[in-house]
Formats: structure tokens, sequence, C-alpha cells
């Protein structure tokens, strides 16, 4: 098992959770109005100073199934540019 977890400016969240459908994931945890700060997508705090807000999801989910899920957050994050999107995976264990 895989965890895959996508930082994105929350603008395109209706883009992201399209990838998802058609990955055919339907389980995922979503937090909502995060602030963050990357080196691409600038800085969100979601003040008058740096305005915009980032949501980050978690997705669990089999090897093959982080593989395809990358490659289409890659292929987003190619079309939408400094938007700001990104992804990372770690190995999971269940523990209960």
């Amino acid at each position: 098992m895989k965890m895959v977890m996508i930082a994105y400016n929350m603008a395109i969240d209706e883009e992201v959770m399209e990838v998802l459908t058609n990955c055919a994931l339907k389980s995922y945890t979503k937090f909502t109005s995060v602030y963050g700060k990357g080196e691409s997508s600038g800085t969100h705090l979601g003040n008058d100073i740096w305005p915009g807000l980032n949501n980050v999801m978690y997705v669990s989910c089999t090897d093959t199934d982080a593989k395809q899920l990358i490659s289409c957050i890659g292929k987003l994050r190619s079309v939408l540019g400094k938007e700001g999107i990104k992804a990372f995976v770690w190995d999971l264990t269940e523990v209960t």
C-alpha cells in the first residue's frame, strides 16, 4: 500500500477531484483552507498580503493506483504550471 499526499491551490480543487474520479479512486481524506508556501507556487496565507489558500489530500491506495495517480497529477501539473500542485508518496502500513 502507498499513501499519496497531494498539496494544491484550492482554486484547482475541481480539477484534482476529476483526476481522482478518472483514476477510479473513491476514498480520500481532504483538508481544506490550508496555509502554505512553495518555491514555485508562492505563499498562500489567506490574507490581503498573501491571498489564496491550499488544500491537502491523502489517498491510501495500492502501488499500481499510486503510480497512476502520480502520473495523472504530473500531467495536470504540466497543464496548469504555476497554479500549484505537488504530490508525494510513501509506503503505508496498516496497523489496525
